[in-house]
This record gives C-alpha cells, sequence and structure tokens, in this order.
C-alpha cells in the first residue's frame, strides 16, 4: 500500500481569472475504492489530468506510482480495426491473454476483442477499454464516468467488477453504482475538499447532519448578531445624542447640568463601546459566513407544462420497427400508452430500440428526419393525439455549437431565462460567453435540459438526459419532476432517478 499526498495544490488554465484549485491538501491509500465526487465544472477531471502530469501546477503531488486512465481515446482510423490491433497504443505491454480474462469477467465472449471497434455497441467498447485498463499489475487507475450510454444490465455487470477491484478513482455521478463500487469518497465541496470512509449514501447523510448542524449554528449567529445591532445602535444614538452638550454652558442658568468634562468623558465611553460591538458584529458575520460555505443550496427549478384535451397521447399496439435491408426488426409486438401526468420509462438493453421508437414518434409529430438515408419500415400500430406538442432531450450533443444567443434564437428561448436556469443548475457565468462546442459534456447536456424546461408542451421526450450531470443536479431535476408532474417519456438507466421518478416502466424484450 502506497499513499498519493496532495499539498497546497493550486491550478488555473491560462486566461481564467479564478483558480480551478487553491492550495488544495489531502492524502489518499492507494488500495481504496474511492468515488470522486463534486459539481460540474469544478476540476474532477483536470485533477486526474494533474495526476497524469498533463498540466503545469503549484504545490506538490507525492505519488510514486504509475496511473492509467479510462476512457482511452481512438483515432478515427481504428474504427474499423479491432481493439487487438492498436490495444498496444493505449497500454504498452498490455497482454492479450490478461485482457481476455478480464473480458470474461465482464461477461464478454473474447471473440468481441477481434471485432471491428466501430461496430461494438457503447457496452462492448466500455467493457473492452475497462479489461485493457486492468490487465496490468501496480497501476493506479483513474476511471472517469464509465457508466455514461451503458445500459442497466451492463451497469450492474460493471458494479460487481469494480467492486472485486481495488487501486482506483471513480469518478460518476450514479448513486446506485457509487454506493456498490466504493468504499472511500474524495469530495470537491464549494469551498473545501474532504476524504471520507465510506459510499455515496455514508457520506450524503454525513453531510446532511453536518449542514442542519451549520444551519442551526447560523440562526444563533443570526439573533446574537440582531441583538448586537441593536445594543451598538443605542448606543451609537446616546453618544451622538450627549456630543453637542459638551459646549460650554452658564452654571448660574443650568446649576443642575453635569460639567462638561463628565459627559465629554461618558461620551467617549459610549462611542468606544459602540465600535467595539459593530467590530464583533463583524466577526460574528464571517463566522456565520464561514459556516455556511459549502451547504449545497439547490435551487428550485421550474417547468411549464400545457394540457392536452385528450386523456391519452400515445399508443402502440403491436408496434415493431426495422431498417430496411436489416435482416432482423429491433423490437415487435410492443404495446403500451401514455397518458396525461404519466411519467414512461423505457428499461432495455443497448441497441433494442428505445432510441429508433423516439425517433419513429418525433417523424409522427413532424419533428424528426430519416437518418443517413436509413429507411424505418414498421408494423403495428403507433398513434399520436392531434396537435401534439412535445419537448425533446437528444443524447447526441455534438450539434452543439456558436454562442449561446445564436442558439436561443434557433430555439425561440428568451436568452435571459435560459441563462437563468443555467445559473440554477449551478454553471458559471463565465461559460456564458463561450462557444457551445467547448463546453464540457456536462454543461451541454444542462443546456439542453434549460432549454427543454424553457419549452412549453404536452409532452416531453428525454433519451438518456443525466449523463454526465452531477448528481446535486440529478436530485434538483427529481425535485421538479415531482413537483410539477409533467408527461414524460424517458430513457435513463440511473437506476435510483428511475425509482423516484417514474410512475410506469416499459420492459423491451
Amino acid at each position: 500500500m502506497a499513499q498519493i499526498s496532495v499539498n497546497n495544490l493550486t491550478f488555473y488554465y491560462e486566461g481564467s481569472f479564478d483558480n480551478i484549485f487553491e492550495n488544495m491538501s489531502f492524502s489518499i491509500d492507494t488500495d481504496w475504492r474511492l468515488g470522486f465526487i463534486g459539481r460540474n465544472g469544478k476540476g474532477k477531471t483536470t485533477f486526474l489530468n494533474l495526476l497524469l502530469g498533463k498540466y503545469e501546477y503549484t504545490g506538490s503531488i507525492t505519488k510514486g506510482i504509475v496511473f492509467d486512465y479510462f476512457p482511452y481515446q481512438v483515432k478515427k482510423e481504428y474504427w474499423d480495426r479491432p481493439a487487438v490491433e492498436f490495444v498496444e497504443e493505449w497500454k504498452a505491454g498490455a497482454e492479450q491473454w490478461r485482457i481476455i480474462c478480464e473480458l470474461n469477467k465482464l461477461g464478454l465472449d473474447g471473440e468481441v476483442f477481434y471485432r471491428p471497434f466501430g461496430m461494438l455497441s457503447f457496452g462492448e467498447r466500455a467493457k473492452i477499454m475497462l479489461a485493457v485498463l486492468f490487465s496490468g499489475e501496480n497501476d493506479f487507475l483513474l476511471i472517469d464516468e464509465p457508466t455514461n450510454h451503458l445500459d442497466q444490465k451492463s451497469r450492474e455487470i460493471v458494479e460487481a467488477y469494480l467492486a472485486g477491484k481495488k487501486g482506483f478513482i471513480l469518478v460518476s455521478h450514479d448513486r446506485d453504482f457509487l454506493d456498490k463500487c466504493i468504499d472511500h469518497v474524495l469530495v470537491l465541496n464549494r469551498h473545501s475538499i474532504e476524504v471520507q470512509a465510506g459510499n455515496f449514501s455514508s457520506w450524503w447523510e454525513n453531510k446532511n447532519r453536518k449542514d442542519a448542524f451549520a444551519r442551526a449554528e447560523n440562526e444563533k449567529h443570526r439573533k446574537e448578531i440582531a441583538k448586537l445591532k441593536t445594543a451598538s445602535d443605542r448606543a451609537r444614538q446616546w453618544a451622538e445624542k450627549n456630543e453637542s452638550m459638551k459646549i460650554g454652558f452658564n452654571p448660574l442658568k443650568e446649576p443642575d447640568r453635569p460639567t462638561r468634562a463628565y459627559i465629554g468623558a461618558k461620551t467617549k465611553k459610549m462611542q468606544s463601546r459602540a465600535t467595539q460591538m459593530e467590530n464583533r458584529i463583524e466577526r460574528e458575520i464571517e463566522e456565520k459566513e464561514g459556516l455556511l460555505q459549502d451547504i449545497e443550496c439547490m435551487a428550485d427549478l421550474k417547468i411549464m407544462p400545457l394540457d392536452h384535451f385528450k386523456q391519452k397521447l400515445i399508443t402502440a399496439c403491436q408496434y415493431g420497427l426495422r431498417y430496411e435491408g436489416a435482416e432482423k426488426p429491433l423490437f415487435e409486438g410492443l404495446n403500451f400508452e401514455i397518458c396525461q401526468g404519466e411519467r414512461v420509462f423505457l428499461n432495455g438493453v443497448n441497441g433494442s430500440g428505445k432510441s429508433s421508437l423516439i425517433k419513429a414518434i418525433l417523424r409522427r409529430a413532424s419533428l424528426g428526419e430519416e437518418e443517413d438515408g436509413m429507411r424505418m419500415i414498421e408494423s403495428g400500430n403507433l398513434m399520436l393525439a392531434s396537435g401534439l406538442i412535445i419537448s425533446y432531450i437528444n443524447q447526441d450533443t455534438s450539434f452543439l455549437r456558436g454562442g449561446m444567443k445564436e442558439f436561443c434564437k434557433r430555439k425561440n428561448l428568451e436568452e435571459s431565462l435560459f441563462c437563468a436556469i443555467l445559473r440554477q443548475l449551478d454553471m458559471e457565468r463565465a461559460q456564458f460567453s463561450k462557444d457551445m462546442a467547448d463546453f464540457s459534456e456536462g454543461q451541454k447536456k444542462k443546456a439542453l435540459i434549460a432549454a427543454s424546461l424553457l419549452m412549453p408542451a404536452h409532452l416531453y421526450i428525454w433519451d438518456e438526459p443525466l449523463n454526465y450531470i452531477d448528481v446535486f443536479s440529478r436530485m434538483q431535476i427529481e425535485k421538479l419532476l415531482l413537483g410539477y408532474r409533467p408527461t414524460m417519456l424517458i430513457v435513463e438507466h440511473d437506476v435510483k432517478f428511475r425509482e423516484r421518478i417514474a410512475t410506469k416502466t416499459v420492459e423491451w424484450r
């Protein structure tokens, strides 16, 4: 067992006004299964890159071990080649027999290692990369969001796989996944960093307890400050009133009036007392602000669902889809309906046709087109209520580019309201002037969510909306949907999110 020690780490990107990290210090053991938690944009991936030595920084990182990073980068020219031909570029000295052994532990046959990489599913690609990652010895592994685009079954396999390993940092926003994989947490709070034994749920329980104590202490501070201000104001008013009495007077006409020296001394004493109280108030305020600096205050979001004159918005009866020229259908014999107020989740393995069903619905509503000339052939019946207004979130974010002003103009959105929702989702104002192509994946997803929330609709269709979204924003969205109860069709593999939000689940066969 070794340790990674970080001391007084400070880092900022060139041209940035604020530090990403400032005088950050902590230590971790290299045999931990460490979950890395924090808001989007707080620097989780940046810290992993600092460990890899990609950026210059001040302070020190004492490591003495070799790091490896997931996901590996795949060059464009490699997509038509099997992973076995370029795995050496990912991990020098990786032995094929070890990789195949790890693939078997991940529930895959070794033959996928010899199939064209671009023809594999998201889950198969992720599992190959994980198998390569864990095929070495004594490396400390940096695993950055491995569950994005994975279906529930694949997530469960990866959960069990990682639970049997040790010596890694895992960045993930999936609460259930973290609970089953980790034994320690490293948390980037708003103004501090903490390391704690346990999983996400134990840390969250401790945080809520600590936040409740901080709020109670803050309330006591507020009451004390109010009392001090009242006493300070009274003393200051008395001193100012009596300051004017220090001028000379006629003792024959005012024999009962105190002497000027006495009044001056008394006034000076009261002024000093008022100043001391004001200084104490400032100290109390500083202490109060310190108590609350790490509390996550998640703003309440809003959505504007529309009522439709029909109760049933979508009905599928023995419905099926296949691509023209394909031997087998994506699915067939599908039966379900979506009524107003329902939140229907589509649950099934990757490649089973969930996104294709969504595209078929969008085309029926005149919101989608055939992709790459591939024509879909339908069977059975798919019926949409007339005049149905749909707000859609695509799982693909690659089309986002250009400034926010242009994006809002294309989407017919009020820019100020759009930016306000992004601020509520904890996106920094500094991001608003960037090209959206330069956003992180989490920031791109937040932009799509904000746009959807601003659009009044009868039906909200969200295709994997939570990929890359931080856990705090997920909780905000949960609260929003439970409060407003919009009609929704959702594909999402976050188990806790589905358990809390779904009113109905359509299982794929």
